[in-house]
């Protein structure tokens, strides 16, 4: 995920610095996380690609050496923490190894539970 010690300005540039094969698991990813949270903005964060909304950031993810991290919030693993128990990962995070297809499904189910997760914590902050 060291992007070759770039400094990123957007997912596209970040996509960019990985070889073919990593781009597209990478843009598998984004593209699930977009049709899940179509209201989310992109954008660079920690260095990694997020999606944020409403001011929040919803989810990040950042490819590796042998996995593409995804970073749904300690909610979002702990959410769905059965079904990611196939997978390493810590509090806030999961790894998806890089030689096998990603759980595009899954992941969609993540985002759009921290979409849920995130509109119902802005609401409650509004009150």
């Amino acid at each position: 995920m060291d992007s070759h010690g770039l400094k990123i300005n957007s997912i596209d540039e970040y996509i960019a610095t990985f070889p073919e094969d990593v781009q597209k698991k990478l843009e598998e990813v984004r593209m699930v996380v977009k049709a899940s949270a179509p209201d989310a903005v992109e954008k660079i964060s920690y260095q990694m690609p997020t999606f944020a909304l409403m001011g929040s950031n919803l989810v990040h993810f950042a490819a590796f050496k042998k996995h593409i991290g995804f970073y749904p919030a300690p909610q979002g693993i702990e959410a769905f923490k059965e079904e990611l128990s196939a997978y390493k990962g810590a509090k806030g995070s999961v790894q998806f190894p890089i030689d096998k297809p990603m759980p595009l499904e899954l992941i969609s189910r993540i985002v759009k539970f921290r979409v849920t997760e995130t509109s119902k914590n802005t609401h409650k902050a509004k009150r």
